[in-house]
């Protein structure tokens, strides 16, 4: 017998009007981490930021809440402003944190490019304490690692240092031989003429000496290929020089840089699909992490991690007025000059030399004969590393550190900085932080 009950759904009318509007609150879960990010930022000291508005004028949109967006932006993997503004529109949490808002994608790359800059880091520390307070995090042991992240750079637009200083050589070379060869043709003219030093010449220098090559020749007959070597030297060297110099300048220390980003250095990456050891424009991020909270964080353009860690540690004190009791790393870090420089700072240094896991194995201490003191640093740290402690340190340092990076780059797929220049990829590291952290507060409970 065919049943005769009827099939009942739910009441359902989209142009249905509401008597009384729905708190947007009533549709967030009362443990979604967007309202930690809230309740975090509410508690923050913005009195540092909120001194670069300036009085007057029409109302402006309130910076904790555009800090809000952001943060809750970079947990949800959405860093475009573009897909932040439309977020905005469309999406429940971002509409509960902005209460109804709607900043366009000008106003929160502004916010993000230029209100954040030089004042992100100190809400970062902020929220670092906020999380001591809570006993999540002590400040006193440290696990410090680096990881190369892509610029937002073009990967052909590259200079090189080497490339420089062999084109500054090859001008000076030249720039010697028409000297000599003009010396041998007119020796009369020249007679006069002091002595010119070719090495490390300015643009007005290379440009007098042309001048004086180019008059002294110009009624002389010489080979229509000296002719137009003279007449290219004319036109393109001072300008060159003056070119490379500047590069020289941008360069400082470094072996490359980007024309696009010329913060970022060319470094060899481990994402490389075609294994054929291929350089990307990239930047070096350093992270110290407690319990998989990231503490401290700074950006660097060189690619080894030898030279980063003074002023990570420095960054470190200026964030909390103090310095961590211990620090671990691997043996990147390992060096003599930061050896000494943790002793002094009285900062135990749980870190690898070059060859520990293979004294290790042969049950001896390398030594160095040339360079007893850093022999003497090794049996010390040697020792330290097969405590108790050093033994306890080295395991976790591989499950606190490194799962944060595995986090950032294959979990929420941040491998290349959407913006440009140190300034504002440091600005997005510290979102990334700062939303990292939160979500693990958030998991936390």
């Amino acid at each position: 017998m065919l049943s005769k009950s009827k099939i009942v759904f739910k009441d359902y009318n989209p142009k249905q009007n509401f008597l009384f509007p729905p708190n947007l609150s009533e549709l967030i879960e009362n443990d979604h981490p967007v309202r930690t990010v809230s309740a975090v930022i509410d508690g923050l000291d913005i009195s540092n930021l909120i001194r670069h508005y300036k009085p007057g004028g029409t109302s402006v949109y309130h910076p904790k809440m555009l800090l809000k967006v952001l943060v809750y932006g970079y947990l949800c993997n959405i860093y475009s402003s573009r897909k932040l503004e439309q977020a905005l529109k469309e999406n429940v949490h971002f509409m509960w944190l902005s209460a109804m808002n709607r900043p366009d994608h000008n106003t929160l790359n502004r916010f993000r490019s230029e209100r954040l800059k030089g004042e992100l880091k100190d809400i970062f520390a902020q929220i670092v304490l906020y999380l001591e307070n809570e006993g999540l995090v002590s400040l006193q042991t440290i696990f410090t690692d680096g990881t190369k992240i892509e610029a937002n750079a073009n990967r052909y637009s590259f200079v090189w240092g080497k490339s420089i200083k062999n084109n500054k050589e090859r001008i000076e070379s030249q720039l010697e031989e028409l000297w000599n060869y003009t010396l041998q043709l007119a020796k009369e003219e020249m007679r006069d003429t002091s002595e010119i030093v070719f090495k490390s010449m300015d643009k007005e220098k290379i440009k007098s000496v042309i001048e004086t090559i180019d008059h002294t020749l110009k009624k002389k007959k010489i080979p229509s290929k000296t002719r137009q070597k003279i007449n290219y030297a004319k036109k393109n060297w001072p300008d060159n020089l003056e070119k490379y110099e500047k590069q020289q300048e941008i360069l400082k220390s470094r072996n490359s840089y980007s024309k696009t980003d010329p913060d970022a250095s060319f470094m060899r990456m481990k994402e490389d699909h075609m294994r054929n050891g291929q350089l990307k424009a990239a930047y070096n991020l350093q992270l110290s992490t407690e319990n998989q909270f990231i503490i401290n964080y700074t950006l660097h353009p060189n690619p080894g991690d030898t030279k980063t860690l003074l002023p990570h540690i420095e960054n470190f004190e200026h964030l909390y007025n103090k310095r961590p009791k211990e620090i671990v790393a691997d043996a990147g870090y390992g060096s003599e000059e930061n050896y000494i420089f943790l002793q002094k700072r009285k900062i135990k240094a749980y870190i690898k030399y070059n060859y520990f896991d293979k004294d290790q194995k042969n049950k001896t201490i390398t030594s160095s004969p040339s360079n007893p003191k850093l022999s003497k640093l090794r049996h010390k740290v040697h020792q330290l590393l097969n405590t108790k402690r050093g033994v306890k340190l080295r395991k976790q340092r591989c499950h606190d550190v490194e799962p944060v990076f595995a986090q950032i780059k294959h979990n929420k797929g941040f491998k290349r900085f959407f913006l440009r220049g140190q300034n504002k990829v440091e600005i997005e590291t510290g979102l990334i932080a700062i939303a990292h952290n939160l979500r693990k507060l958030a998991l936390a409970g």
